[in-house]
């Protein structure tokens, strides 16, 4: 048996064989008509030539010279009958005429609908291509985009390096610093050897007791006499120190016992000749915060009968700030009851003296 030879997928594939276009239903009946109106027509035309040959016998019968008067009356009846298959035949072909016609148009109104069918697919294809284009242009686009957003991309990236690559050395020459500082400090330090140090050679002793230290050879002479107060160096340094704002200093208890005995005055004050009860009381009291306290009433008005708290008032001038704190009474003498709900008449306003009298005895001290 002969082998059958494989043939290899290589070269051009075969043509497809053509196959014959599908003719269409209303074609194909119009055809059919006329095919039908033409056979009619054939019959209708043998019938003619049978109707004239008959004509043309009755002729010859006529114009013989025994011919009779019904052999010349069937002449006319022959021309009669010929007359009428001739119409018949022109109605005939008249048919196949109109058939013909029907055929034509159903062929064109099938190629109107191949026209549309064809648009159709016209159509269809152009949108496949439009879709393969668009396919093929968004790659190009998304290539453009891609190359264009890369390039902004890196500037940015750059920029960013270029950042991060400062920050990162100010960071390394810190830490470097850093590291060079111990790298010094351990440099300095002396390397430890092996073995116990060396020991230093000991100073010879000396017989006898040892010899007086010399700070106290060295210290200052002493001096007869009293020593010299220390007020004197307190007074230097609060006059050298510059004035401050705000409240001034307390004052000593000296100054608060003066200043609780007598009314304060501008100028330089009295000296105080000796302390009284209410000065000793103060000077026992402890001592507050804040501002000293305003000089109480005089001995003769303090030994004033309770009853006139408006003398009182009178006497002693109105001054500003904070009002005057409680002096202590001496403990002989009981304070006498207060009279409930006195009115105090508001006295000649006095004249300013806060601030002198309280700078005065600061720079006196």
């Amino acid at each position: 048996m002969a082998r059958t030879k494989k043939t290899s997928g290589r070269g051009r594939k075969p043509a497809a064989a053509k196959t014959a276009p599908a003719v269409p239903a209303v074609v194909t009946k119009a055809t059919t008509a006329v095919e039908k109106a033409e056979a009619a027509v054939v019959k209708q035309q043998a019938r003619v030539d049978a109707a004239a040959a008959k004509v043309a016998d009755a002729r010859t019968k006529a114009a013989a010279p025994s011919a009779t008067a019904a052999t010349k009356r069937s002449v006319v009846t022959a021309r009669g009958r010929l007359a009428a298959e001739k119409e018949k035949l022109v109605s005939l072909r008249q048919s196949v005429r109109e058939a013909k016609t029907a055929v034509k148009v159903a062929e064109l109104k099938v190629q109107i609908a191949g026209v549309a069918e064809k648009t159709k697919e016209a159509v269809v294809k152009f949108e496949e291509t439009l879709a393969e284009k668009a396919e093929a242009d968004l790659l190009k686009a998304v290539e453009k985009f891609k190359t264009q957003w890369l390039t902004s991309r890196k500037r940015v990236d750059t920029r960013k390096v270029k950042t991060k690559t400062t920050a990162e050395e100010k960071k390394a020459a810190v830490a470097v610093k850093k590291i060079e500082a111990q790298i010094a400090k351990t440099e300095s330090q002396p390397v430890a050897k092996p073995g116990r140090p060396a020991k230093t050679a000991a100073a010879p002793k000396k017989r006898g007791r040892p010899p007086k230290a010399a700070a106290a050879t060295t210290a200052a002479p002493k001096k007869r006499g009293r020593p010299a107060k220390a007020t004197t160096a307190t007074a230097a340094k609060t006059a050298a120190a510059p004035k401050k704002r705000g409240r001034p200093a307390k004052a000593a208890t000296a100054t608060a016992a003066k200043t609780a005995a007598a009314p304060k005055k501008r100028g330089r004050p009295a000296k105080a000749a000796a302390a009284t009860p209410a000065a000793k009381t103060a000077a026992t009291a402890p001592k507050k915060r804040g501002r000293p306290a305003k000089a109480a009433a005089k001995p003769a008005a303090a030994k004033a009968p309770a009853a006139k708290p408006a003398a009182k008032a009178a006497a002693a001038p109105k001054k500003r700030g904070r009002p005057a704190k409680a002096a202590a009474k001496p403990a002989a003498k009981p304070a006498a009851p207060k009279p409930a709900a006195a009115p105090v008449p508001s006295p000649a306003p006095a004249a300013p003296e806060a601030p002198a009298a309280t700078e005065t005895p600061k720079s006196e001290d």
